[in-house]
């Protein structure tokens, strides 16, 4: 797989609707503390748009938890659930527009409790910067995947019209 160019701040702050469909096909890279490197292709993600949205963290309020959903795009909010689990997601939109991405599943890999533990991911994450990082980023790819939409998953506390939006992201990719 060739490099491709890293994913800087402008792609990130704009709104998360825009955003996540973008980011399918996109090459998520981790460097680990061992000095290994690894390549993963994002195949499905789900967005999660504000305050308004019932679905999204931030329309509790900002919290310690949500503060870096509060922050321009491009860091990462990193949560944990079901006390096994951490979430990794994508900050979007601009300063004080909480926005964020869910990554829910990468090429080969399905499931985001799945996708945090083959990429290592911790609360050491939480907060950091994909344009500056040295041990994650995301980076462009060719590939122009086929989007599929479907209602988000797992989120029926949220009710109508929430939990029916189609802001769920996936692709085929092979």
């Amino acid at each position: 797989m060739m490099h491709g160019q890293r994913l800087l701040r402008d792609f990130y702050i704009r709104d998360v609707l825009e955003v996540a469909p973008e980011l399918l096909s996109k090459v998520l890279r981790v460097n680990t503390s061992d000095g290994s490197e690894a390549r993963f292709i994002i195949t499905e993600l789900e967005a999660y748009r504000g305050t308004e949205d019932l679905a999204c963290h931030a329309s509790k309020g900002r919290t310690g938890r949500t503060e870096i959903m509060f922050h321009d795009g491009g860091r990462l909010y990193v949560y944990f659930v079901y006390g096994m689990h951490w979430m990794l997601n994508i900050v979007t939109g601009p300063e004080d527009v909480p926005q964020a991405v869910l990554i829910r599943g990468l090429k080969n890999i399905s499931g985001p409790g799945r996708v945090t533990k083959a990429l290592g991911i911790d609360r050491t994450y939480y907060s950091e910067d994909l344009v500056t990082s040295r041990r994650i980023w995301i980076e462009d790819s060719k590939t122009k995947p086929v989007i599929r939409t479907s209602p988000r998953i797992g989120i029926d506390y949220a009710g109508e019209p929430w939990k029916s939006k189609p802001w769920r992201f996936y692709s085929d990719i092979q």
